[in-house]
């Protein structure tokens, strides 16, 4: 792995979003280049400045703003890791089937699944978690080499109690280094 390993941490639209930031600290904090994507509805949860003031980079939100038509490829080709955290159900259903009309469904149409780790932290109600449509996506993402960090039980945003909490961002935060061959 790369000395200074790049990620693409991808935020997807879950209240989740608040502790997405502080593992994008953590990994840029480590050493890592941290290079965020964030949907509209990520967007809606935290702010373009936010992220860009962790992560010191820009943040790639459209695939169509003048310029960054091929950024969907060049990030790709430039990073040794993805993770889509928080993955919320929707995103998790259109990844798996190969929805690519907004920047995280491009940028997994352009990743090299059988070269580099593609990473998805769900985060979502525990019913929507449970979902036959849920777990038929993960299934078929597994079966494409995606490795899925494991959602947390406890209480939700919304009041109810079950899996499908996202991990603290200190747990996500050493998952992805260790996957990077790195220590926390």
């Amino acid at each position: 792995m790369a000395q200074n390993p790049h990620v693409l941490f991808l935020l997807t639209g879950s209240i989740a979003c608040y502790k997405a930031c502080t593992a994008i600290s953590r990994l840029a904090q480590a050493g890592v280049t941290v290079q965020t994507v964030a949907t509209p509805s990520a967007l809606q949860f935290v702010g373009a400045a936010t992220l860009e003031g962790l992560s010191g980079r820009p943040v790639f939100t459209d695939v169509f703003a003048p310029g960054r038509a091929l950024d969907h490829i060049e990030l790709a080709r430039a990073a040794d890791l993805a993770l889509v955290c928080p993955a919320t159900a929707n995103t998790l259903n259109r990844l798996a089937a190969g929805i690519a009309d907004d920047a995280v469904g491009t940028l997994f149409l352009a990743w090299e699944l059988k070269t580099k780790p593609w990473v998805v932290a769900p985060a979502m109600n525990a019913m929507m978690w449970e979902h036959p449509a849920t777990a038929a996506s993960l299934g078929r993402l597994r079966g494409w080499g995606v490795r899925v960090i494991e959602p947390a039980e406890g209480m939700h945003a919304c009041g109810e109690a079950g899996a499908g909490r996202l991990p603290e961002p200190e747990s996500i935060a050493t998952q992805i280094l260790a996957m990077l061959g790195r220590s926390a």
